[in-house]
C-alpha cells in the first residue's frame, strides 16, 4: 500500500470525521515493505502498523475513543520513530529505543515485555513465551495478547512461530513476517508488493 495522497481523507475514511481538537497525530510514511502509519503525541508512540493491516481501522477507532480523537500530523516522537525505522531497515539498528504509551491489561503488558526480550534473529513459539511469563497453560491467551499488539516491529510479535516452527498469523501478512525474519537474520528484504504470493499460506 502506498502513502495516501490525502492523509486527512484517509483518516476520515478509517475512523470518521476528526474531532475539533485531538491530542494524537497520525502520520504515514514509506518503508521497504510498504507504507506504515504511526500515531503519537508529544511524549509517546501509541500505534505503529502497516497501513494495509486489515484490523487497522478498528485499532484506530479504539485508540481515538481512548484518547479523544486523532488528527493527521506529526510530532517529535513521530520523527524519532521514522528515523529509527529507517535505520532498522538499513541494518544499522537491531532494536528500538522509543517512548511507548502504556496501555493494555497487566497480562498483555507482561507478554509484550517478554516479546521485547527476544533478540533480533531469534524466534520463540507461543508455548515457550507462555512458559517464560510463568503461565505455561496460557498459550491461547498469549496468542491473543500477541495479536493485540499495536506497535509492529517495536514490540516484535513477528518473532513468534508455531510449535512446529511454522509461520503463524501476522496482521501484516505472512509474506511480510517472513521478510522481517529474514532481514533480522542477515538476509535481504524483498520489495513490496511483488512477492506476496511466494510465501507459504497460514495453516488452519
Amino acid at each position: 500500500m502506498a502513502i495516501p495522497a490525502d492523509p486527512a481523507a484517509e483518516l476520515a475514511r478509517l475512523i470518521g470525521p476528526p474531532p475539533g481538537t485531538a491530542r494524537l497525530a497520525a502520520h504515514w510514511f514509506a518503508t521497504p515493505l510498504g507504507a506504515m502509519v504511526a500515531v503519537a503525541d508529544g511524549g509517546a508512540l501509541h500505534l505503529l502498523e502497516f497501513a494495509d493491516r486489515p484490523e487497522l481501522a478498528a485499532e484506530l477507532r479504539r485508540l481515538a475513543a481512548e484518547a479523544g480523537g486523532i488528527v493527521p500530523g506529526r510530532t517529535p516522537v513521530t520523527d524519532l520513530t521514522a528515523a529509527q525505522l529507517a535505520a532498522w531497515f538499513d541494518g544499522a539498528r537491531r532494536d528500538f529505543d522509543l517512548p511507548l504509551a502504556a496501555w493494555g491489561t497487566p497480562f498483555q503488558r507482561r507478554v509484550w515485555q517478554e516479546l521485547g526480550r527476544i533478540p533480533a534473529g531469534a524466534t520463540l513459539s507461543y508455548g515457550a513465551l507462555a512458559r517464560r511469563i510463568g503461565q505455561p497453560r496460557a498459550v491461547r491467551a498469549v496468542a491473543r495478547a500477541n495479536g493485540a499488539n499495536r506497535l509492529a516491529l517495536v514490540i516484535p510479535c513477528h518473532r513468534i512461530l508455531g510449535a512446529d516452527g511454522a509461520l503463524t498469523g501476522y496482521g501484516g501478512g505472512l509474506w511480510r513476517k517472513q521478510a522481517l525474519l529474514r532481514h533480522e537474520s542477515g538476509g535481504s528484504l524483498l520489495p513490496q508488493p511483488a512477492f506476496a504470493g511466494d510465501f507459504p499460506a497460514e495453516k488452519a
